[in-house]
């Protein structure tokens, strides 16, 4: 069978990653070699699209000529979808389901996905062809160069100006400021390497962040343009609470690239000029007491500084403990904040900028 000529045919399996255990030894024995990619499709009640996406993500797949698995993970779903993947799987071995017992959210769905996915290369997608499976070649042959996350920038999306559109670019434009990211787009289509997907450690709300996160690890992230189609049955599981919902994963998301490491910096400096304002007004209290005789117990002033004081040292302690929470949580997780390669890096932002031109 012919291989594309993105995909290595390296075959040999990634290694788990620290601290994950699964019962997935029953579904890959260790002679079981690792596809070329893996296909992550989070999913809630998908019943309608499943037929649909499963034909032509097949069709696509061998019209590459390369070995791949379909990891359909059902978050919770309570419509057919389960019975329909349970089926689909029974006559295609390279469809593996996973079945959330409750609905968790999609980035749960997402890293149950990346943590059993074997493959060189990792496609996420949606499974209401929103995404074109068609489009899967491109992200492929982008990711040739070693990229390690292509980032699908959606062309003609159907939705909503006002309520998709808009709000979708502007919390782009602030991830890039508040990241340096070099992505336009980053929801939707992606392909990720192997080990950087399986290396990911998601919380919730962060599946709609993995350019950022991957930059912030030191990662090369690259864009190319992707169709972007109308749901091809059921709704959008998309509201306005989202909207809200992507502004506090933006301020998180700063937090962390920021402070996460050494979160006394940010709390000291508030501490540090909070306690200089407040000790400047009461020097300009006191100095008002030995000119101008007034008791400095009468003046409201006094007590707002010495509450804006008191408040400071409350900072500088919540500071110090998320210093020990974090330096805990580094310990146990044993998760180094950036990559390690065995050759130059590739410049953030290559592809993108050659784009541009």
């Amino acid at each position: 069978m012919p291989s594309h000529p993105c995909v290595s045919r390296a075959r040999v399996a990634p290694a788990e990653p620290a601290g994950f255990a699964t019962g997935d030894s029953a579904d890959h024995p260790p002679a079981d070699l690792p596809p070329d990619v893996s296909i992550v499709v989070p999913m809630f009640n998908e019943d309608a699209c499943l037929d649909a996406f499963h034909r032509r993500t097949t069709a696509a797949m061998a019209a590459l000529g390369v070995e791949y698995e379909i990891i359909a993970v059902s978050d919770g779903s309570t419509d057919g979808t389960n019975a329909r993947l349970a089926t689909l799987a029974a006559g295609d071995p390279r469809l593996k389901p996973r079945y959330l017992t409750r609905n968790t959210g999609q980035w749960a769905a997402m890293s149950a996905g990346f943590r059993v996915a074997r493959g060189a290369h990792v496609v996420v997608m949606d499974a209401d062809l929103q995404n074109r499976p068609e489009d899967i070649a491109t992200l492929l042959a982008a990711a040739e160069g070693g990229a390690d996350l292509v980032s699908g920038r959606r062309q003609g999306r159907p939705e909503s100006a006002v309520w998709r559109l808009w709000p979708s670019r502007a919390a782009n434009a602030m991830l890039r400021a508040t990241t340096g990211c070099p992505a336009r787009d980053m929801g939707g289509f992606k392909c990720l390497r192997g080990d950087v997907a399986r290396r990911l450690r998601l919380r919730a709300g962060q599946h709609r962040l993995l350019p950022a996160l991957v930059h912030l690890m030191g990662g090369s992230v690259v864009e190319v343009d992707v169709h972007a189609d109308a749901r091809f049955a059921g709704t959008s599981k998309y509201g306005l609470n989202r909207v809200v919902d992507v502004l506090f994963d933006i301020v998180m998301l700063w937090f962390q690239a920021s402070f996460k490491a050494r979160p006394i910096y940010l709390f000291g400096r508030i501490s540090l000029a909070t306690v200089l304002v407040a000790g400047a007004v009461l020097l300009w209290l006191g100095l008002e007491r030995i000119i101008v005789g007034t008791p400095i117990t009468s003046r409201p002033l006094f007590y707002v500084s010495m509450g804006v004081g008191l408040a400071a040292m409350m900072l500088m302690g919540f500071g110090f403990v998320l210093e020990l929470l974090s330096d805990t949580h580094a310990r146990v997780t044993g998760q180094d904040p950036y990559m390690v390669r065995d050759r130059p890096p590739r410049r953030v932002g290559d592809a993108i900028e050659r784009e541009r031109a």
